[in-house]
Parts: C-alpha cells; sequence; structure tokens
C-alpha cells in the first residue's frame, strides 16, 4: 500500500545501498521523520540485499532474516510489487538485472532511485519516467542541505544506539559517501 504518494518524496533503495549496515541505518532513520523522505523497496531489492548479506559479508540466515523482518516492520508501506511484464518492457536500463529497480521506482511512485551503481540508469532514459538517479553520497548531502539539524540528530542517536560517537558512524560511512561526511565534517 502506497500512503499519502502524492505529498511525500519518495526514494527507492537500490540493495547496493541497504546492504551496509551503517549506510541503510542512515538512510532509514532520516527516512522516520516523515518530512525528509517514504523509503521504497521490492521484494526482488530485499532478496538481493539478503543474498549479499550472507555471500558477501558472511552473516546468517537468522541475521538476513532479522535485519530485512525489522526494515519491514518498521516501514511496511516500503514495499512495492511492480508487475513482472513492466521490467521487461524497461529496455533503456542497460542491464537487464536493474530493471526491476526501475519497474519498483516507477511503481511506488519514486522521485529518485538511490543507487551506487549510477552508470546503471542513464538520466536520458528515466526523465521520462521523472525519477532522478542519485549515489548515496548525493542524496545524503541533499538531505543535509534540507535539513541539517535532522541529521545531525540522527547521526547522533545512531551513534548512541552502538554506544559510540558521531566520529565512529561518519568513519564507517567515509568509505561509501566521503562527500558526505566532508560536508558533516566541515559544518560540524
Amino acid at each position: 500500500m502506497i500512503v499519502n504518494q502524492d505529498n511525500e518524496y519518495a526514494a527507492l533503495f537500490d540493495a547496493c545501498v541497504l546492504v551496509p549496515m551503517c549506510l541503510c541505518d542512515t538512510l532509514l532513520r532520516l527516512a522516520k521523520d516523515p518530512a525528509m523522505y517514504r523509503p521504497l523497496w521490492s521484494s526482488e531489492i530485499l532478496r538481493e540485499v539478503g543474498n549479499a548479506m550472507e555471500n558477501k559479508l558472511k552473516l546468517t540466515t537468522a541475521q538476513r532474516e532479522y535485519r530485512i523482518t525489522q526494515m519491514q516492520a518498521v516501514f511496511p508501506e516500503a514495499l512495492v510489487q511492480p508487475p513482472p511484464c513492466l521490467a521487461d518492457a524497461l529496455t533503456g536500463i542497460p542491464d537487464e538485472n536493474d530493471r526491476h529497480v526501475l519497474a519498483a521506482a516507477i511503481t511506488g511512485h519514486a522521485h529518485v532511485i538511490v543507487t551506487n551503481n549510477i552508470k546503471d540508469f542513464p538520466p536520458e532514459y528515466l526523465v521520462q519516467f521523472d525519477i532522478l538517479c542519485q549515489s548515496a553520497d548525493d542524496f545524503l548531502i541533499h538531505q543535509f542541505h534540507l535539513n541539517p539539524y535532522l541529521v545531525f540528530e540522527r547521526l547522533d542517536a545512531q551513534a548512541v544506539n552502538i554506544r559510540r560517537e558521531r566520529k565512529d558512524v561518519l568513519s564507517s560511512l567515509r568509505v561509501i559517501t566521503p562527500k558526505f561526511v566532508d560536508l558533516v565534517q566541515t559544518v560540524s
């Protein structure tokens, strides 16, 4: 179910930005404020997240299931199910394995696809769907400019949750979102 889609900025998260725990935590903490954005994903994206957690991060099946179950419990409205034929029709996406991502974005009325595989989503093709594509770095920079106080608050809450300091969270994020981390450190 998509709630109030006309009034909310919606961001479809590709699996590559949901796998790294620190980045996923940051993105979803910001999404808890309805004034920021509504997160979106599909079953196929969550399956990719789970597979990467087990195969690349070497997490257990129980850890995989726990994390995905928690994401779905906190954001039940995030799940979109595009019709299978839609992905097949999106031939402007060069890698057919990424077409399901755009299909989910279209189905969920997303404004942006957040992915670190920018090259897989040509802007000249996305424009017809009125969808942007941004890296996690650029997306977080945009969120920071919209509400720096909320970003600081959520980063600090994230740090407290793992019994660390903001600098530790930023250190983990630096690998994936270096420009965002530089901006936060410059302003703070």
